[in-house]
């Protein structure tokens, strides 16, 4: 698999890093222009370059209840700061929705994925679980077991119970599949694309098609992997600009977003040189795009 050079496609969102090197901190994507085709909608390019589609909506002053303009053009915002690294693998952080795959400590390539929802209707959470974890197994054309508490989920909201889905169209786990060592999450492929760069699974991290074909084919049994929570990330560029990038603490797992922004600026050594008025705007708004801070 060979991750696209350039940061942005019409369909997916591939970002490649150009140095020898790849660190935590590191600041990917750019200002980018759209082309809206035939049946998109803030939703689906949401899901195709990992921006929220209200953030899209609000950059470029549109009527949410009209509908996109095939030709219509969109600025798009997709810079994201690397939150972390490992030498071989495959990172996933939560906040931002997004996982990074690394080959020889390099960052080959990263895209936005869907991943679980707080509460069911059953009561239950399908949390998407945090921790190390390793790819144990590759799926080509799945066959989904369904699990209990899903069947149960089904059986409440007035639809057909199933236990098996056969590969197919309407298997929720597309062609490819990786099984990982928690129990009953898979990294897949989803028939649901507007879906990617949500929280609406049941725990398990959904993958845009193109983007899991290519991931498919790189990644090796027992691959190693981990999914973190950073729902706050700041670095500085090579040209010594501040950058800040605040998601939403979907999971409410920091006591005070606030403090946390605060710690990371600091964590670059950078307290005195951030436009302070800039960093509260950023917070209060949460849009998960990394922007320029600097005074």
């Amino acid at each position: 698999m060979h991750f696209r050079s350039a940061i942005y496609s019409p369909i997916v969102l591939i970002i490649l890093i150009v140095p020898s090197f790849s660190l935590a901190g590191i600041i990917t994507g750019t200002d980018t222009l759209y082309t809206v085709k035939t049946g998109d909608t803030l939703e689906l390019i949401g899901a195709r370059t990992g921006v929220s589609w209200w953030k899209i909506a609000k950059d470029n002053n549109i009527d949410i209840n009209k509908y996109l303009q095939p030709g219509q053009e969109l600025k798009i915002n997709t810079r994201r700061i690397v939150p972390a690294m490992t030498e071989n693998g495959i990172i996933i952080n939560v906040p931002d929705k997004t996982l990074y795959y690394f080959k020889n400590t390099r960052l080959i390539g990263s895209f936005p994925v869907g991943l679980g929802l707080l509460t069911s209707k059953t009561g239950k959470s399908w949390k998407t679980p945090l921790g190390k974890f390793r790819i144990i197994a590759k799926e080509k054309n799945p066959t989904w077991y369904v699990p209990p508490s899903i069947q149960e989920e089904m059986e409440m909201e007035g639809k057909d119970v199933k236990t098996i889905v056969p590969p197919g169209p309407d298997n929720p786990l597309g062609r490819y599949a990786l099984k990982t060592t928690y129990p009953g999450i898979l990294i897949h492929e989803t028939i649901k694309p507007a879906s990617v760069n949500q929280y609406r699974s049941h725990g398990c991290i959904r993958v845009h098609p193109e983007n899991m074909e290519k991931l498919f084919e790189e990644v090796e049994p027992n691959a190693s992997g981990e999914l973190i929570y950073m729902p706050v990330k700041a670095a500085v560029s090579e040209e010594g600009r501040v950058f800040l990038e605040v998601h939403r603490d979907i999971y409410n797992r920091i006591k005070t977003i606030g403090e946390e922004v605060k710690t990371q600026i600091e964590k670059t050594g950078t307290l005195n040189k951030v436009d302070w008025q800039k960093v509260e705007r950023i917070l209060k708004e949460r849009s998960g795009t990394a922007e320029d801070v600097t005074l």
